[in-house]
C-alpha cells in the first residue's frame, strides 16, 4: 500500500481527499495536516510514501514545510506532490527548488491524483501535463546563479549531460529514447545514473539543475 500524507488547511478538502485516497485500493492516508508545521511533525512521525501538500497554510507555509521534510534524513524516502489551484503558481518554483517531485491542479480528475500519487510514490516526478512545457519555459526565463557547469556536472558523461538537457526540455523517458535512437531501458538507466551523481532526489530536480548548468537556455 502507498502511504500518503494529506496536508491542507481546508478540513472539507482533506476529507475528500482521504475518500478518494482510501478507496484506490492500493493507497491508504496515514495522517492529516490542518498546517505546515503539523505536516511536517506528521511527516517524521509516519514516514508516509507521498505527501500531497496545499501551498498556503497557515503556521508554516507548503513551500517551507516541503523543504524540512525534503531535508529530514528522517523523510528521505518520502516523495511531496504540491496540489495548487493555479496552473502557475507563483509559489510552484519555490516548492520545485525545495524538494517538491511535482505539482498538480486542485481540479485535477481524481483517476489522475490517484495516478500522480502513484508516479512519485514511484521515484518520478509529475508536473500537470497540461502545464509542464509552460512551467519550463517560464522557469527558464528566471535569473538563476551563475555556476559552471564543469564543477556541478563533474563525472556526468557527455550523453548524460545530453538526456539531462532533455530532461530539462520536459521530454519524457519514451520521448528522449526516441529522439536519441536507445530503448527505454538505456535512457532509465542514465538518468538513474545521473541521479546517482548529482545527489538528486528525482526527475524534477533533474530539471532544475538542467537550468542552473545552462543546458537548458531561454527558448531552448
Amino acid at each position: 500500500m502507498i502511504r500518503v500524507l494529506i496536508a491542507d488547511d481546508q478540513a472539507l478538502l482533506r476529507g475528500s481527499f482521504r475518500v478518494l485516497v482510501d478507496i484506490s485500493g492500493d493507497c491508504t492516508t496515514v495522517a492529516e495536516a490542518g498546517t505546515g508545521a503539523e505536516a511536517v511533525a506528521l511527516a517524521v512521525e509516519h514516514r508516509p510514501d507521498v505527501v500531497l501538500m496545499d501551498v498556503r497554510m497557515p503556521e508554516m507555509d507548503g513551500i517551507e514545510a516541503t523543504r524540512r521534510i525534503c531535508a529530514d534524513p528522517a523523510t528521505d524516502g518520502t516523495r511531496v506532490l504540491i496540489l495548487t489551484t493555479f496552473d502557475l503558481d507563483e509559489y510552484v518554483y519555490g516548492a520545485l527548488r525545495a524538494g517538491a517531485s511535482g505539482f498538480l491542479l486542485k481540479d485535477t480528475p481524481p483517476a489522475d491524483l490517484l495516478a500522480a500519487v502513484r508516479v512519485v510514490a514511484a521515484g518520478e516526478s509529475l508536473l500537470a501535463p497540461s502545464v509542464t512545457r509552460r512551467l519550463i519555459a517560464e522557469f527558464v526565463q528566471r535569473p538563476r546563479p551563475a555556476r559552471p557547469v564543469p564543477r556541478r556536472l563533474d563525472g556526468v558523461t557527455e550523453r548524460e549531460r545530453e538526456v539531462l538537457m532533455l530532461v530539462g526540455r520536459g521530454l519524457s523517458n519514451p520521448e528522449i529514447a526516441e529522439h536519441l535512437g536507445v530503448s527505454l531501458a538505456t535512457v532509465k538507466t542514465h538518468i538513474g545514473r545521473i541521479l546517482a551523481k548529482l545527489g538528486a532526489r528525482d526527475r524534477a530536480q533533474l530539471v532544475i539543475v538542467a537550468y542552473e548548468t545552462g543546458l537548458v537556455s531561454p527558448g531552448a
